[in-house]
């Protein structure tokens, strides 16, 4: 059995202007578990997210992923190592300019050579597993919902089978009845795919129910992680917190007036 975690980053610093934003994170995410990330707004969950897929590059400490390093985006070995990595952008990153089809296998047709004919039989097939029609393929995402774009964006994620899929907010702006389809969506397409997880949510009902493992960002580092179903006696005053949603406590909020 081999217990070689999926991600991991060891002594990862990012800042910007001499502001730290990551200071020495250590995490280690399992393979085939969904994990989630938490922390209070701009605590620097997205920048981790940013790190992780090569978008930018750590001041310093190492990332891998499958044991391979994460490299500058652009690299050759960063667009070698991201075919085996899907990737949810918080906004959905959908391009307006191009169908459905298109933005689905965008990487596919880009990167890998795939023909048009073969590309959009891989859309409809994506399309499909997070219960879009057929006819979804040629629509335009201007012409979507947003809830069928976060599903467009989770198809286009899963397109060239992934070993590893992040998600940045994956619920973020949708009705609870929409966020639990999405939930149940992801969780029925890592079943049939095997894949890793790992989401960073606002949205902690979603983080609760709908992951195995839990990681609390805060002050740039890992202040608590374990499985989901520990986070009531975890002890943590930061994790308590977030999690109950409370004003008062270690994690300072700025507030107007």
């Amino acid at each position: 059995m081999n217990a070689r975690p999926m991600i991991t980053m060891s002594g990862v610093t990012k800042s910007f202007a001499g502001t730290t934003v990551l200071d020495g994170i250590e995490l280690q995410i399992a393979r085939n578990r969904k994990s989630v990330l938490i922390g209070a707004a701009a605590s620097g969950k997205s920048v981790l997210m940013k790190c992780l897929s090569g978008i930018y590059r750590p001041d310093g400490g190492t990332i891998e992923i499958d044991g391979e390093p994460v490299r500058r985006a652009g690299s050759r070995a960063h667009t070698q190592l991201m075919q085996s990595v899907g990737v949810l952008f918080q906004q959905g990153g959908l391009f307006d300019g191009l169908p459905v089809w298109k933005n689905v296998t965008f990487r596919l047709l880009q990167n890998q050579g795939v023909s048009a004919a073969e590309a959009r039989r891989i859309a409809v097939e994506k399309l499909a597993m997070v219960n879009l029609p057929e006819e979804t393929a040629d629509l335009f995402p201007a012409e979507l919902s947003g809830g069928m774009q976060k599903r467009v964006g989770i198809a286009r994620a899963m397109a060239g089978d992934p070993k590893v899929l992040l998600f940045d907010e994956p619920t973020a702006g949708l009705d609870p009845i929409t966020t639990s389809i999405i939930n149940r969506l992801i969780d029925e397409c890592i079943r049939e795919t095997g894949a890793t997880v790992l989401s960073i949510t606002s949205d902690m009902t979603s983080a609760r129910d709908a992951y195995d493992d839990l990681y609390m960002l805060h002050d740039g580092k890992i202040v608590w992680g374990g499985p989901t179903a520990g986070i009531e006696a975890a002890g943590n005053p930061y994790v308590t917190q977030i999690v109950e949603g409370r004003s008062d406590g270690p994690i300072r909020y700025v507030t107007d007036g």
